[in-house]
């Protein structure tokens, strides 16, 4: 089967032959019906994390080295299971699931409660394990396959990712998302998933931040209720004045030091900010603000098992809109990556081998 890996961080992915894989266990083998190309993969291609300082977190000290096949964002059809699978449940051959790709090693406290996603020995597809950039993949185990039944494959390929990253950060801003404007800063495929999501959780809007008029016009198409050129020296009073003295709930796609600088500015008293970016940086703040404001700060990282499973519930009962999907051919992943890096996707780019 053809692949395309990360042989050597920051150049071109090579395309690969590779044996086909043959599942064993409980293992799945799927073909590749579709595979998003996310923020993720950059970092993965770049090889590393911006700590801010000139600090970097590299992936081999997390354990992580080429050669890798991205994307994350996977959907596939079921070719052949290993011997186990079948009496695992959820496995016929034909059939087109979403797979969720944040797998855990299934033995730490955090597998055992069901956050794999945050597990201390991750195995996430596309990241550790060999990812959808290819003809071919291995799933571990049938119950990472979600059903898609109705759903197009590459408008549900994203999301893996771009969907429940959005849905489990949206979730951990409670009751305020039904009272309050969402401040979402970043417009890319998580920010217009964002406005989709929460359009479907019946959340009362959104105002977009972003620095590009391209993407700020497309999520007014998406239905912000307003949007703000992050550039502006007035941002912050911009997202007051639009919030009605301050934002109660912000959420940082981008996760850079002047977005969550600017989150933290245009906050109301009590204000909840929920961080999934990793663009990278670091914070200087006086800790006496963190109370007297008093303010939360919070971290998600992407979702569960169960998130997924109930997104794609979601989408199915409440005909949420999908974001707008690019597709390409797998052989044009490297301009698939370097139009993500230059800013020029709107929504997603989807690669189809």
């Amino acid at each position: 089967m053809r692949c395309y890996c990360v042989l050597h961080h920051g150049q071109a992915l090579e395309m690969v032959e590779k044996p086909m894989p043959e599942p064993q266990g409980t293992e799945v083998l799927l073909k590749v019906r579709a595979a998003g190309v996310c923020h993720t993969d950059l970092h993965l291609w770049e090889g590393h994390y911006d700590l801010g300082g000139g600090k970097k977190l590299t992936l081999a000290e997390r354990g992580i080295k080429p050669p890798l096949t991205l994307s994350h964002e996977i959907v596939g059809e079921v070719v052949s299971a290993g011997p186990d699978a079948h009496s695992a449940g959820g496995v016929k051959t034909g059939n087109v699931a979403l797979l969720h790709p944040w797998i855990g090693c299934g033995e730490c406290p955090a597998c055992q409660r069901g956050e794999e996603n945050i597990c201390i020995k991750p195995q996430a597809l596309g990241v550790v394990r060999p990812g959808g950039f290819a003809e071919y993949v291995i799933v571990p185990h049938p119950r990472y396959l979600v059903d898609i039944e109705g759903l197009e494959p590459a408008q549900a390929a994203p999301l893996a990712c771009a969907g429940v990253t959005t849905y489990s950060a949206l979730k951990k801003l409670g009751d305020r998302i039904h009272t309050d404007p969402v401040v979402i800063i970043g417009a890319g495929g998580l920010g217009l998933m964002a406005i989709e999501v929460l359009k479907a959780l019946g959340g009362k809007g959104a105002i977009v931040v972003d620095l590009d008029p391209i993407k700020r016009k497309a999520a007014l198409n998406a239905g912000a209720l307003e949007v703000v050129d992050a550039r502006a020296t007035d941002a912050a009073q911009q997202i007051q004045q639009a919030t009605g003295g301050g934002a109660r709930a912000v959420l940082d796609l981008v996760g850079a030091t002047p977005t969550v600088g600017l989150a933290i500015a245009s906050a109301a008293r009590g204000g909840h900010i929920v961080i999934c970016g990793l663009m990278g940086g670091d914070l200087s703040l006086a800790l006496p603000i963190i109370p007297m404001r008093p303010l939360t700060l919070q971290g998600s990282y992407v979702g569960t098992l169960k998130e997924l499973e109930e997104l794609v519930s979601l989408v199915k009962q409440s005909g949420m809109k999908a974001i707008p999907v690019n597709t390409r051919p797998l052989s044009e992943a490297n301009t698939a990556l370097q139009d993500l890096h230059h800013g020029k996707v709107v929504g997603r780019t989807v690669l189809i081998p």
